[in-house]
């Protein structure tokens, strides 16, 4: 009989820039894209309107994990904006929790856009989290 594999357990997320790592995320959201349609009505055809595509747009990627010591690689690609802009490609991978990959995604000309760092409050302990949302011009695969 064949093993059976949980496809909801303990899913995380590696990211990596030009094949250079910037570590594992437990969180990821954004993965979509959208095709914008133009509606042209044909005279005297009455029966269907024709759904024409005109464009794809990509939405912005959002990873989330607690802080970890590959921070500082995520903080060193933010500051490599600063001396000028090169659109890597980025690879989003989805793991189970035995390191076995379950997809991946490969995203063009990938632009840091935001990151948030984590809020220190002694009065209200938690775990301390960062979040990296990044901009694609869309997939690679």
């Amino acid at each position: 009989m064949p093993s059976r594999k949980d496809p909801g357990s303990t899913i995380w997320f590696s990211l990596s820039i030009d094949g250079q790592s910037l570590g594992y995320w437990n969180g990821c959201e954004g993965l979509s894209s959208q095709v914008e349609v133009e509606q042209r009505q044909e005279g005297g055809n009455n029966g269907f309107v024709w759904q024409l595509p005109t464009r794809v747009t990509f939405s912005n990627v959002r990873l989330t994990r607690p802080l970890t010591p590959d921070t500082t690689k995520v903080a060193k690609w933010i500051s490599s904006v600063q001396t000028g802009i090169k659109r890597p490609t980025g690879t989003i991978v989805a793991r189970r929790a035995d390191g076995s990959e379950i997809a991946r995604w490969g995203l063009l000309e990938v632009l840091p856009v935001s990151w948030q760092g984590p809020s220190f409050d002694p009065g209200s302990p938690a775990v301390a989290n960062e979040v990296l949302e990044i901009a694609h011009h869309g997939f690679t695969d």
